[in-house]
């Protein structure tokens, strides 16, 4: 038996084809990396509001305490019931800091506020 025509027959190895594909595959995630570069397009992504807050309802007095746990990463964080006026509103800037604040008809948001001036609602608190 000659095994150098056992070796030659008519099989053949794929992998130039799946050298090829490899070889695609690596252009298009090269691509989309640059292109993203290029463009700007991780720019556009902003940063949430993260902060620690204890809240207590009064459901008899119809009001809720909001307490500054942690600050993370915001500036302040305001309270608000939303009615409009500014007695319906108050701020906390230090850990440890309480405020109440009644519900008024509506219900009471926590809203964090970052030193770009850019406002998320951490929490919602419903009316009881």
């Amino acid at each position: 038996m000659n095994l150098k025509a056992a070796f030659q027959d008519s099989e053949r190895a794929v992998s130039p084809v799946i050298g090829v594909i490899l070889m695609v595959a690596i252009t298009v995630i090269l691509a989309a990396v640059i292109g993203t570069f290029v463009l700007g397009l991780g720019d556009s992504l902003g940063q949430n509001a993260n902060a620690g807050v204890s809240v207590d309802t009064d459901a008899a007095n119809s009001s809720t305490t909001v307490t500054l746990v942690d600050k993370g990463n915001v500036q302040q964080v305001n309270i608000t019931n939303n009615n409009g006026t500014d007695a319906g509103s108050k701020t906390l800037t230090n850990v440890g800091e309480s405020k109440s604040l009644g519900f008024d008809g509506n219900d009471t948001q926590v809203i964090g506020v970052l030193p770009d001036g850019t406002e998320t609602v951490i929490r919602t608190i419903e009316k009881p």
